[in-house]
């Protein structure tokens, strides 16, 4: 039977440095099976890495992006600070040195110059449709597949800014913001899109011919305590952002897994209890790569072997 491999990223911030490092582990314990991709999908800092994946970049390269840039794109400056008032009306961040980074990174390249088939989720504010009944925010998903909707003629540099503009985190840009809101993890989406048939996908692949493996940033063991919580939007505000996200993270997988069964697999490392890796936790990126480097991956391993060559 003939396969169409898909590899989907998480978003999660700066913790793309896990998936960096996972994605590196698994090259070299399955030589070869990323070369074999045909889709590579992803949301937020997964977008990025993914598209960067796309271009021709390695996982180590991806890494070194996070780790050498990280502290100058969630720098926190003064000035920011007391314009923002400590964030209560603007972003914590601006998205200057980020756009100069992605910029060092991608240059002018277009989605349909990308070496793979990517989709990337993101999500508009304002659809601007001339038509008022029709004007509205809604999921938008970037992708570099000739046919009707294609993406191709975007710049990835915008693309990326367009993924990753994470609420309260980052400004919007050009009406978009983090795609996390609507597909933190955008496996189902990217299963979705080989079965669309506006794009030009030949031949297109059966249900059952599709493989994806699934690839988070880290989960915490996050909870909110108490019953009857009796919160307004002050208390509701941030925590709601990180609830939203790791709920659809949650929904997809159940999705995928229902829909696919064996040709499905995950790879989400739980933190342990007392450690919480925010979006933007410059200051424990050893801590990040260290505890990449120490998950068990063996049963993705196996899977990869068995089930994707």
């Amino acid at each position: 039977m003939s396969k169409y491999r898909i590899l989907s990223l998480d978003g999660g911030g700066i913790r793309g440095l896990i998936t960096a490092v996972l994605l590196d582990r698994l090259r070299e314990a399955v030589p070869g099976w990323m070369d074999k991709i045909d889709l590579v999908a992803g949301t937020s800092t997964g977008g990025i890495i993914a598209m960067g994946l796309a271009k021709g970049a390695t996982p180590n390269d991806v890494r070194d992006l996070y780790y050498k840039n990280g502290h100058q794109i969630f720098d926190k400056s003064w000035l920011n600070n007391l314009k923002d008032i400590g964030g209560l009306a603007g972003a914590e961040y601006d998205n200057v040195h980020l756009r100069q980074e992605l910029i060092a990174f991608f240059g002018t390249t277009k989605l349909k110059e990308l070496h793979r088939k990517v989709l990337v989720a993101s999500f508009d504010l304002d659809n601007q449709d001339p038509d008022p009944t029709k004007r509205s925010w809604k999921p938008k998903f970037f992708h570099n597949f000739e046919g009707e909707g294609s993406d191709g003629d975007c710049q990835v540099v915008d693309v990326a800014l367009y993924t990753s503009a994470a609420p309260t985190y980052f400004p919007s840009v050009d009406t978009y913001i983090d795609g996390g809101v609507a597909a933190n993890n955008p496996s189902l989406a990217a299963l979705t899109q080989t079965q669309d048939s506006r794009i030009i996908l030949n031949p297109r692949p059966k249900l059952e011919e599709v493989v994806l493996l699934s690839l988070g940033t880290g989960r915490s063991l996050a909870r909110i305590e108490g019953k009857n919580l009796d919160w307004g939007l002050g208390q509701w505000a941030r925590p709601i952002i990180n609830i939203l996200m790791d709920s659809v993270v949650g929904v997809a997988d159940y999705q995928c897994r229902q829909l696919m069964g064996d040709c499905y697999a995950r790879l989400n490392p739980t933190f342990p209890p007392e450690v919480h890796f925010g979006l933007d936790d410059v200051a424990h990126m050893d801590a990040m790569l260290k505890f990449a480097a120490a998950v068990n991956i063996d049963d993705t391993v196996s899977w990869l072997k068995q089930t994707w060559q």
